[in-house]
């Protein structure tokens, strides 16, 4: 019997790390469909990355947007539950850590459908963090549990998950970059008037670094630090939520970090490809 399968994502690094997955899925013909929860959802933060990987537009989009971690939780199952009882897929797979894997687990749970989560068994024993909830709420949602792995996998079988319904598959990730890295967009280092080897790249938006002032502020300077130190131009794509936190907060950029706005997959590789160094 043929198997139809629902793939279930939201932001910018589940697309990333999906791609490939949906690229097999193609390239085998499975019967499969793409629900995008719209967690992220302008153009730099989501359209482009369809467009950078080549993939097939949503099938359905949840457009929940942005929202506090609980209703946006509450809202993608709200609306994916009609979905995956109209379309009764044999299997929902999600990946890595957001608000959207939690949601789409436990809707398909809920309505008796096996789930599959592609990196399964990440931890860092922070229960602080949001993501830490989603990714154990997941795994124990899980028929399937895709571990990059074998310390993934010993960590699922301590949690008494059976060995039968882990896999040690690696992590999409790698794929996506051997995929794409010959590709990487080297247009952007005009764009910013820096070279090869001459500038440090910079990324920082996970909620617990940027919803409290003084950690915020800690690692605006720690930036500054670093530039005056190596005395290179960081570059700074800024997430919308560092953006708005700064704001609200009334910091200011260092000297020497030149902020742009978020950027696409393939412009980001080349970003990383010809940094000095790397900071996240």
């Amino acid at each position: 019997m043929k198997m139809k399968a629902c793939i279930v994502l939201g932001t910018r690094p589940e697309i990333i790390k999906m791609a490939p997955v949906i690229r097999e899925c193609i390239r085998k013909k499975v019967d499969f469909f793409v629900v995008h929860s719209g967690q992220h959802y302008s153009y730099n933060m989501d359209r482009i990355f369809f467009e950078n990987l080549e993939l097939p537009d949503a099938n359905y989009n949840l457009e929940v947007g942005s929202l506090p971690g609980y209703a946006q939780t509450a809202k993608i199952m709200e609306r994916l539950g009609p979905i995956l009882e109209s379309e009764r897929p044999d299997v929902v797979l999600v990946q890595g850590d957001t608000n959207t894997v939690a949601a789409g687990a436990i809707a398909a749970r809920k309505l008796n459908i096996k789930v599959g989560h592609v990196e399964a068994g990440l931890r860092n024993y922070d229960e602080r963090m949001p993501e830490e909830l989603n990714r154990v709420l997941a795994d124990h949602c899980a028929t399937y549990l895709f571990a990059p792995n074998i310390r993934e996998k010993r960590i699922l079988r301590r949690e008494g998950i059976p060995k039968d319904r882990i896999f040690v598959t690696g992590n999409t990730i790698v794929d996506s970059v051997l995929e794409n890295v010959e590709l990487a967009d080297e247009e952007i280092l005009k764009k910013l008037n820096v070279e090869q080897n001459s500038y440090i790249l910079a990324t920082m938006h996970r909620q617990e670094n940027v919803e409290v002032k003084d950690t915020l502020a800690g690692m605006l300077d720690g930036l500054g630090l670093v530039q005056k130190r190596l005395s290179l131009p960081v570059i700074f794509p800024l997430h919308p939520r560092t953006r708005s936190r700064i704001q609200d907060f009334g910091l200011k950029i260092p000297e020497g970090v030149k902020v742009i706005e978020p950027v696409g997959f393939l412009e980001f590789l080349a970003l990383e490809k010809n940094a000095r160094l790397i900071l996240t």
